[in-house]
């Protein structure tokens, strides 16, 4: 089994979302027993709190389902239990290298690096922008062929 976890700041508005998107995508290709899939912050602010309201509504327009999930911050075991840590920006990325240990295996990459569209940008945070919808278009296009690279 792939194990991925998508990786944020305070896990409430991008990753939570990446991660719902994704098991959402997975289960519509039949793929859901192939890849496991959570997400985790960087800060440990919102440790036990629901995503945002504005990733909740964005998620249930487009009708995925974000039942149970709640925020947690990346643990050190999770470098060396996840495949892959999907960094929503440069800054979680940079974050994640500087405390890999050193016998971690999980593979770190920004999201839009599988991008076409939005390759090599920064997924903006929407805690701040507000822009919910640009970043799910941003996410489900990046999200959508990551899958494509991880199951073919």
């Amino acid at each position: 089994m792939i194990e991925v976890m998508f990786v944020c700041l305070g896990n409430i508005c991008r990753s939570p979302m990446a991660e719902a998107i994704m098991k959402h995508k997975l289960k519509e290709k039949g793929l859901e027993n192939q890849v496991r899939v959570t997400s985790s912050g960087t800060g440990n602010w919102h440790i036990g709190k629901r995503p945002h309201e504005g990733t909740l509504e964005i998620l249930d327009m487009h009708g995925i389902d974000h039942e149970g999930m709640t925020g947690s911050q990346v643990k050190s075991e999770d470098f060396r239990t996840f495949d892959y840590l999907i960094a929503l920006d440069s800054s979680n990325e940079a974050n994640l290298l500087r405390i890999r240990p050193d016998d971690a295996k999980a593979k770190i990459i920004r999201l839009l690096s599988f991008s076409k569209q939005f390759n090599d940008h920064d997924v903006p945070d929407p805690y701040f922008t507000g822009n919910f919808r640009e970043v799910y278009e941003m996410i489900d296009e990046a999200v959508e062929r990551f899958i494509l690279e991880i199951t073919e």
